[in-house]
């Protein structure tokens, strides 16, 4: 398996889940945004975004989809819900909202304060968008009012892949998202080995 990757991206979720599961990989490290700054990338991931997940003549791009494939491709582990545990509906559900509802507002915060030029940032786009986010993200503060993890009671992909949204909140200077039960919850997510791995590649 071969994993694209840039730091500080999503990519972070399965590179997170391949050290939880102790497989073998590897990993080319890109500066962001690759498409910009490696043109061949394209040849690889048409859509030119991390993370790109290569496993044989399998192609993979979404973040949160990778996680789950390489869960249910090489496990058994803990790591994933299956369909016969209570939770399972659960489980689905934080994957999805991971991307398509919390990391979504974040990139565009993230476009019109870091990426655009000075000329075409939109602070009304950036506190509307962040407005959304922080809405939405109260779902992550309930859900840990009585438990240490998402779901399950147990850390799972759930956990890996909202924690990066929590990973990118912190990144975007959103501090309202870190509520005292998430800073518990954080506090146990970074403290995993595989994690503190995981979040030392390509670092300067």
């Amino acid at each position: 398996m071969k994993l694209y990757h840039c730091r500080g991206a999503r990519s972070l979720r399965p590179l997170w889940a391949l050290e939880e599961m102790g497989l073998d990989y590897e990993l080319v490290t890109l500066k962001f945004p690759p498409r910009v700054f490696d043109k061949s990338f394209k040849s690889v991931n048409p859509l030119g975004t991390v993370p790109c997940l290569v496993d044989g003549d399998l192609t993979m791009t979404e973040s949160s989809a990778i996680c789950e494939y390489l869960g249910q491709k090489y496990g058994p582990t803990s790591l994933i819900v299956a369909p016969d545990e209570k939770e399972y509906g659960d489980y689905l559900n934080w994957l999805h909202r991971a991307d398509a509802t919390l990391t979504f507002p974040q990139t565009l915060v993230f476009r019109y304060t870091a990426l655009e030029p000075e000329e075409r940032r939109q602070p009304q786009v950036v506190e509307d968008y962040r407005a959304w986010f922080l809405g939405r993200w109260r779902s992550v503060d309930a859900a840990l009012e009585e438990r240490d993890y998402l779901c399950a009671n147990r850390f799972t992909m759930a956990d890996i892949c909202v924690g990066f949204a929590l990973f990118f909140a912190n990144t975007l200077g959103i501090s309202e998202a870190m509520t005292p039960n998430v800073e518990k919850w954080w506090g146990r997510l970074t403290e995993r080995p595989a994690y503190q791995r995981a979040i030392a590649y390509g670092a300067d």
